[in-house]
């Protein structure tokens, strides 16, 4: 039976609060959840959640606002400026989605997810403002999103942030997010994910995009298409710091541990920063981080800060878990995202041994186009191992499987995905034990875990429980 939201049951009456996160999470899921419409703006309007927020004061206005909307790179861009921010000296919120594991990590303060009992507290409150707003028919039931929204900038006030990052859910202009503050509107990129992939989708998503910039803030670009920078343009944000314009990326490095980059900016030069995270887009997301805190705090920033780059850490992002075998999780989730993955385990890491991917995606997805990334960047794929994503929009693995098949790759399928990395644990462990004795200067095997974000915290949440 779908949950309803709970209603007054009398005028002035108070419901009693969520026991139990538990509780709080079973109130909401019985909202629709916009997460799964994958960018349709058809009907959309942020009138309701305007008007959630009029309800609890307007708390996004206690706070300053980094935006940041995109194909790919939004969590890694907001987790470097928040890394940035708080070396600064900053009380700093990150809002990003989705989770990986649990909501909790949807909200955080100062590098530290909402305890349960304040996200408790947060959606109990959220019920109650629903069910007046619903009693005197100022709205009808809330999204799902939007009521997490909407508990965010609500704590962000509650802890007294100075400063909140908040990253975009899969719109822009439509998205409930887009009645903050910001101070500085970022746009990480471009690409193909949630279209239709007609003739001018880019301009589409661009425009879609691009209706979070505003006069009052400042616009930095990760894009550098002419066409599309136009279209940012037409939003007239107060300034527009487009990628090797505006921003330079000089240099961008493999390093031990991740990247080093020098990056030059309207105020310096930041030469030879060391940033903790894998791959080649890597180093350009924190080009676009440097360049977009510099423009909020408007000064040059000195080398204690841009430190804090050496120390990210971003969960499911080209995650290595173990290094023997090696095993990393990514929550690539589009061609650009696997080919991203697949570039960087080619380039970054000497395996000797196999290589298997574990692979689950949605069904909203181009499966040939993903798998196919793989094999264009250069990277192998010895074997790869079907599972389907407990979400559902899912893709199943069998049909994923039909299309690896037609594309000469060799298959198997294991549905859950627990099992799906199993296997793949098993099948390197016995391929290294043939091999002899690993060299020391290179890996025995891989185990490359991908395609989305439900199965990369499936896979995260399987592996370190086993390590525990």
């Amino acid at each position: 039976m779908r949950l309803r939201p709970a209603q007054l049951t009398a005028r002035g009456a108070k419901l009693a609060d969520f026991e139990s996160l538990e509780e709080a999470r079973a109130w909401l899921d019985g909202h629709v959840n916009l997460e799964a419409v994958a960018g349709k703006t058809a009907s959309l309007s942020l009138e309701p959640m305007a008007k959630l927020l009029v309800a609890q004061g307007n708390p996004q206005y206690d706070y300053l606002a980094i935006h940041i909307t995109g194909t790919n790179g939004k969590g890694s861009v907001a987790a470097m400026i928040g890394a940035l921010a708080h070396a600064w000296g900053m009380s700093v919120g990150i809002y990003s989605s989705p989770h990986v594991e649990q909501i909790n990590e949807r909200l955080v303060h100062n590098g530290e997810p909402i305890a349960d009992d304040d996200l408790v507290a947060l959606l109990s409150h959220l019920r109650l403002v629903e069910g007046h707003l619903i009693t005197a028919g100022v709205l009808d039931i809330c999204s799902w999103f939007e009521l997490v929204t909407a508990a965010a900038l609500r704590w962000f006030a509650d802890v007294a942030v100075d400063l909140a990052v908040v990253e975009v859910g899969k719109l822009g202009r439509y998205d409930a997010t887009n009645l903050v503050r910001s101070r500085v509107g970022v746009i990480t990129n471009i690409g193909f994910d949630h279209t239709d992939g007609l003739p001018g989708w880019q301009q589409k998503v661009m425009d879609e995009k691009a209706g979070i910039l505003h006069p009052d803030a400042v616009a930095v670009l990760g894009v550098t298409d002419p066409e599309l920078v136009a279209l940012a343009a037409r939003q007239s944000p107060a300034d527009l710091l487009v990628a090797q314009e505006g921003f330079v990326l000089e240099q961008n490095i493999v390093a031990l541990g991740g990247r080093v980059v020098t990056v030059r900016t309207p105020r310096a030069c930041y030469e030879d920063i060391f940033v903790s995270l894998f791959g080649e887009h890597q180093g350009q997301n924190a080009a676009v981080a440097i360049a977009a805190f510099e423009a909020l705090v408007e000064q040059e920033l000195d080398e204690a800060v841009l430190a804090a780059l050496g120390e990210v850490a971003v969960p499911a992002r080209f995650e290595v878990l173990c290094r023997q075998p090696l095993v990393i999780i990514d929550g690539a989730h589009n061609p650009n995202g696997m080919a991203a993955a697949a570039t960087t385990l080619q380039a970054e890491f000497d395996v000797h041994g196999v290589v298997i991917w574990v692979v689950g995606m949605m069904a909203d997805k181009d499966p040939a186009a993903m798998l196919e990334a793989i094999s264009t960047a250069g990277s192998r794929c010895d074997l790869l191992i079907c599972c389907t994503p407990d979400w559902p929009r899912a893709l199943p693995a069998a049909d994923l499987a039909t299309v690896a098949r037609d594309i000469g790759i060799t298959v198997e399928v294991l549905p859950r995905v627990s099992e799906a990395v199993e296997r793949a644990l098993e099948l390197v462990g016995e391929a290294s034990y043939d091999l002899g004795k690993p060299q020391d200067s290179g890996i025995s095997g891989a185990v490359m875990i991908a395609g989305s974000l439900y199965v990369a915290g499936a896979a995260r949440l399987h592996l370190l429980r086993a390590d525990g």
